[in-house]
């Protein structure tokens, strides 16, 4: 008994582990059963049997990437409670790329938050409140806490947060979704798989946009009409 249950939970994990790339890859439409189970070498009745159907499959993939993603590149990428905005908003993007662009487990998670995001399935509610809202909320304070040392404040919530915050991720999802457009319109001393690189161009960007953003604040509230 106890051998078929070991058996049986290696079996398991070979199916998260062949699905979290297929999905990663194709999507949760595009990637299919026959297709994973060649790829972890089981059974195709084998995804029926322990998640139910090829959703309970995805749900699966999505808890475990999450947890193995966020244990080893997590969004503040180790750093210290002393850290400034500026390297806590570099160790945020540094993360993300390396979900989004890397390859092999971690990765996963980012990929298929791109393709959830891209094509969402009945479990993007799911993946907002465990992955992108944590996440979103994160990214959210380091953004203020970027204005607040250009002496704005901005109120948690507000359209000007927000859309810095998705200009952000933007950049980096730009990468990942439209990799086949940046390989044909690269110069040639470029290279697309060089995430540090990537990095910091997003991270030095993305710095000097919030600079601009309050300055342009800070000159509104010096008229003296403006209410």
């Amino acid at each position: 008994m106890e051998e078929n249950t070991i058996h049986s939970d290696d079996t398991k994990t070979r199916l998260i582990q062949a699905a979290g790339e297929e999905f990663a890859g194709h999507g949760f439409k595009g990637a299919t059963v026959r297709d994973i189970c060649r790829r972890a070498g089981a059974h195709v009745g084998a995804v029926n049997y322990h998640f139910g159907d090829k959703e309970g499959l995805y749900e699966a993939v999505l808890d475990y990437s999450h947890r193995m993603a966020t244990q080893k590149y997590p969004p503040d990428m180790g750093l210290d409670g002393r850290a400034g905005p500026e390297e806590r908003l570099s160790a945020f993007i540094r993360s993300l790329l390396l979900r989004i662009l890397g390859e092999g487990l971690p990765a996963w998670h980012g990929k298929l938050m791109a393709q959830e995001i891209a094509n969402p399935t009945g479990l993007m509610k799911q993946m907002i409140k465990n992955s992108i809202r944590p996440l979103h909320t994160h990214l959210s304070g380091i953004v203020s806490a970027l204005f607040q040392k250009e002496g704005v404040t901005v109120e948690t919530g507000s359209p000007a947060l927000f859309l810095c915050t998705m200009s952000i991720v933007g950049q980096c999802l730009h990468h990942f979704k439209a990799k086949e457009v940046v390989e044909a319109l690269r110069p040639k001393s470029f290279d697309p798989a060089n995430i540090e690189t990537l990095a910091d161009h997003v991270t030095l960007f993305s710095i000097g946009g919030i600079r601009a953003l309050a300055k342009q604040e800070k000159s509104k509230k010096e008229l003296p009409w403006n209410p």
